[in-house]
């Protein structure tokens, strides 16, 4: 268990004091924040989950829509519209997969910086540097 150096006497001691309090105040109310949106988080993901139920509606309607195209050429040129829309949505599938990882590679926790900011404004405080 780790204790605490004694607080230097005068009046710096007690400012230092005091901030330290109201920064741990603060990194508390923040980890609060954090907890709530958290929550937020997973309501955003349900409304997410519908709107993908919505996506795979429109999906299967162009999967329909592409299969009245090949029964419409059948006869003429039913292997060239199939191997279309192959190379097509294949294309735009891959294309989406590659663009949202990268946008999950980008993202970062939510508050992470300013919590990591004032334990280390609370270490400077307290005279740890």
């Amino acid at each position: 268990m780790e204790t605490e150096p004694p607080a230097r006497p005068g009046i710096l001691g007690s400012l230092r004091t005091l901030a330290d309090g109201l920064l741990g105040s603060v990194s508390d109310r923040l980890g609060l924040i954090s907890i709530e949106l958290r929550e937020e988080k997973i309501r955003l993901i349900r409304t997410l989950f519908w709107m993908c139920a919505v996506v795979v509606s429109g999906v299967l309607a162009l999967a329909f829509v592409s299969l009245t195209l090949v029964y419409l050429f059948w006869e003429s040129a039913r292997l060239a519209v199939l191997a279309g829309l192959a190379l097509a949505y294949t294309g735009a599938f891959v294309a989406l997969v590659v663009a949202f990882r990268r946008f999950l590679a980008r993202q970062q926790g939510f508050l992470e910086g300013t919590l990591k900011e004032l334990d280390e404004d609370r270490k400077w405080i307290r005279g740890k540097n």
